[in-house]
């Protein structure tokens, strides 16, 4: 299936993010709100800006390459620039409401 719309193909990039997982969070980076901004253009190239839990996460740099690795893979996809950041920091009001219910925060 060829993706030929920015909003389409944002879709899949978003369903690919829910496949990647900090490994001591039973959560998805996206429903976390580790994925700060997600754009995409039409040649195919995606930008994306993503955080982590902690500055310090043992396995940041494994996240950041299983978020390439993965939205690499969907068709239409020529490119991908994942920028890891900490401004402004991670704080659990970031998550979404089924993050928290999956937490036991709601």
């Amino acid at each position: 299936m060829v993706i030929d719309d920015q909003a389409g193909l944002q879709e899949s990039i978003i369903s690919v993010l829910k496949t990647v997982y900090d490994p001591e969070i039973p959560v998805n980076i996206y429903d976390l709100g580790l994925v700060y901004e997600l754009r995409t253009n039409p040649e195919g190239e995606v930008f994306l800006m993503v955080t982590l839990t902690a500055p310090g996460c043992p396995v940041g740099a494994d996240i950041v390459s299983e978020i390439d690795e993965k939205v690499r893979q969907i068709e239409g996809v020529r490119d991908v620039h994942v920028e890891l950041t900490f401004d402004p920091p991670w704080n659990m009001g970031m998550m979404s409401d089924e993050a928290k219910l999956e937490l036991g925060f709601m």
